[in-house]
């Protein structure tokens, strides 16, 4: 047996009793004498046995495993989400598979096929905004399976998130209350993704209904570093703007950097505001004005309720969760233009 992984006919060999009484003493340990069940408990440990859970699945039509696609592991939003729905899943036996396309579509729909191809019992994505094919892959397998993060563009079911568009034209009336009538905006890629689309029009709509203006959009990646490319391309336009609106903390981070960089006093001379209220928004210098996402609890809520769908099969209505504005030192109202 050496360099060969112990079967379970080693198992029951080891112990005495035919297979099938090997078989349910590690599957039903409760229907077996006890005689039978220390026997083979004993061989196992012996033989250093790991049973076959891709067999099991195949007997139950069930892997108790669980999926979930995300858009990128290197923003922290994403692993503090993964930590909560995790903790969920644990108590209710469901291992977790993570993935990560980096936002291509193509991959995300690979995966999908790989995921359901592989039997987990449920699949968690982000967003609303996927291939056709995803949801021709989901429908054909009848996988139970959650959007996250986001009620925007969302369908009537099995979705549960924030609004990105309230929750930005909640920051955009913050500024123009603060005075702000000129705003600028460095956001993700538009295209495939309706998180930063709802950011976008929740701004828009917000300046709109105030009067005020909104000078520049720029799409960027969602990183410190992109922060960084779109702040100094938003100071080479000279445009006016006397608050930066960036999509994420990532990017407010870069952008509060190279702010710094080039001489521009946040919030005398501009004001930044981020989206996430990351740990570290706090600690910036300025510390990050920002919207509050609901984190814990839409890992929690999202593990209870792919839970839920995955035990009983009953889709349920798709939900909102709300965010929150924290008002820290990197606003104030417009006291000079940007230099």
């Amino acid at each position: 047996m050496s360099g060969q992984r112990p079967r379970l006919s080693d198992v029951a060999r080891e112990a005495g009793v035919s297979l099938g009484s090997a078989s349910k003493a590690i599957n039903a340990p409760a229907a077996v004498r006890e005689k039978t069940r220390v026997a083979v408990e004993a061989a196992v440990r012996k033989l250093g046995y790991i049973p076959d859970a891709s067999g099991r699945a195949l007997a139950s039509r069930q892997s108790r495993t669980v999926g979930i696609i995300l858009p990128t592991i290197s923003n922290v939003v994403y692993s503090a989400f993964v930590h909560a729905l995790h903790k969920v899943l644990a108590g209710h036996g469901y291992p977790l598979f993570v993935l990560a396309h980096e936002y291509d579509a193509d991959l995300e729909a690979a995966y999908v096929r790989e995921l359901i191809g592989r039997g987990v019992d449920g699949l968690v994505l982000i967003g609303t905004d996927h291939r056709a094919q995803v949801h021709d892959l989901l429908a054909a397998s009848a996988t139970p399976h959650i959007f996250a993060w986001s009620i925007d563009e969302a369908p009537a079911f099995n979705a549960l998130g924030i609004s990105n568009h309230r929750a930005m034209e909640a920051l955009a009336d913050y500024l123009i209350s603060l005075g702000h009538r000129r705003l600028s905006m460095i956001t993700g890629a538009v295209m495939g993704n309706e998180r930063a689309r709802a950011r976008v029009k929740g701004l828009e709509d917000a300046v709109a209904r105030h009067g005020a203006s909104l000078a520049t959009v720029l799409e960027m990646p969602l990183t410190i570093e992109g922060g960084r490319v779109g702040f100094a391309e938003w100071l080479a336009r000279k445009d006016g703007a006397t608050a930066l609106v960036c999509a994420t903390d990532l990017q407010a981070a870069g952008a509060l950097d190279q702010a710094r960089l080039a001489g521009v006093r946040v919030p005398q001379d501009l004001s930044v505001t981020g989206f996430d209220d990351i740990e570290f928004a706090a600690l910036l210098s300025p510390p990050l004005t920002t919207i509050r996402m609901p984190i814990d609890q839409l890992g929690h809520d999202v593990g209870a309720a792919l839970v839920a769908l995955m035990q009983d099969g009953a889709p349920f209505a798709s939900r909102e969760l709300h965010t929150g504005l924290v008002v820290r030192a990197s606003t104030a109202g417009p006291v000079s233009s940007p230099k």
